[in-house]
């Protein structure tokens, strides 16, 4: 394993996004082999490492200021959970797609109630009294949320669950694998969670 100098991690952690790249450049590699041989053949023709690293290396630059251990094998480690992580959401996703239940999916036109068919799927719940006006709130607020998320969970996010479109369309639109769209959806409905639960008295709770 290459070791690296602490300074480097620090310059990373501290937002460096130089310092980043040249650590991802470093330990991508590895973390790629890593992957490479968890990945089941059935899932094989709708993913492959690459989609996996490419989520991988969107999520460290996101979350590099949580990196708290300053050496390479920690580094390693951390980088490696992710890419795991990631793997799993599209694993997931993969599965749920071959077994389909229709409760579960967002099939209204874009509007209003797509976005409320959002937050149901988020597992996020409206404490505003009146219905109407817990529509209208969903939709502000959530919107106000998704306009904020990277541009690729974003993409997925109103592509799949605000205009209906299925996951190959997504998938093709996007220019991207199923499984990366499962992992960019995935890994979009976390930030979305995290941002709804300061975003508004008018939710609480989360899946």
């Amino acid at each position: 394993m290459q070791v690296v100098d602490p300074s480097l991690l620090q310059k990373a952690v501290e937002g460096d996004a130089g310092a980043l790249r040249v650590l991802l450049e470093q330990f991508g590699g590895e973390v790629r082999k890593r992957i490479c041989g968890k990945i089941e053949k059935r899932w094989q023709a709708s993913l492959d490492e690459d989609d996996v690293m490419q989520v991988t290396y969107l999520e460290a630059f996101l979350h590099i200021d949580q990196l708290t251990a300053r050496d390479s094998a920690s580094f390693l480690t951390w980088l490696t959970r992710i890419a795991e992580n990631a793997l799993r959401d599209a694993v997931r996703g993969l599965t749920r797609q071959k077994r389909p239940d229709p409760a579960r999916r967002v099939e209204s036109a874009p509007g209003v109630d797509s976005y409320v068919g959002l937050l149901e799927c988020l597992g996020v719940t409206t404490t505003t009294p009146s219905r109407e006006a817990a529509r209208r709130d969903a939709a502000a607020i959530l919107e106000t949320a998704v306009a904020k998320l990277p541009e690729d969970y974003k993409t997925a996010v109103r592509l799949y669950d605000l205009e209906g479109r299925s996951v190959a369309e997504v998938a093709a639109g996007m220019g991207r694998s199923v499984g990366a769209v499962h992992m960019l959806r995935a890994r979009a409905h976390d930030r979305l969670r995290q941002e709804l639960g300061t975003a508004s008295q008018f939710f609480s709770g989360s899946a």
